[in-house]
């Protein structure tokens, strides 16, 4: 993950090791513990990459925003980069629910049988005059 990969690299570059190796595992198992031994690999720069850019958004916008809400609308509200926008398609959604207007509808069922011998068809309709 993002993180891992970020401490690996950090850790490698406060050590000053030259080609740091990293093992990975998404199980706490003697055999995924014994597999990722005997298979690592590289620190990936794009997964390290990536966990900066999310810590910077997340500064970037959870604590300044946060500081905001907090003197704008009440103390202890937060906002975030992934959470601001989850609540707004929330809100969306909420006020579509609220202004939805039902209206009344019919539902019709219809059986055909035709006689090919005739060339005619002949229609036996239900009609539903109450609403469901």
């Amino acid at each position: 993950d993002r993180e891992g990969e970020a401490i690996a690299w950090h850790l490698a570059e406060t050590i000053g090791l030259k080609k740091p190796k990293r093992i990975v595992f998404n199980e706490i198992t003697e055999q995924a513990v014994q597999y990722a031994l005997a298979h690592p690999r590289t620190i990936d720069d794009s997964l390290r990459a990536a966990q900066e850019a999310r810590r910077v958004l997340d500064r970037l916008f959870g604590y300044d925003l946060s500081g905001l809400v907090w003197k704008k609308v009440r103390y202890g509200l937060s906002a975030g980069r992934v959470q601001s926008p989850a609540l707004r398609i929330i809100m969306e959604r909420e006020r579509e629910i609220r202004a939805f207007v039902p209206e009344k509808f019919w539902v019709v069922s219809a059986y055909l049988k035709k006689n090919p011998s005739a060339g005619e068809s002949e229609m036996f309709t239900t009609i539903c005059t109450e609403e469901p």
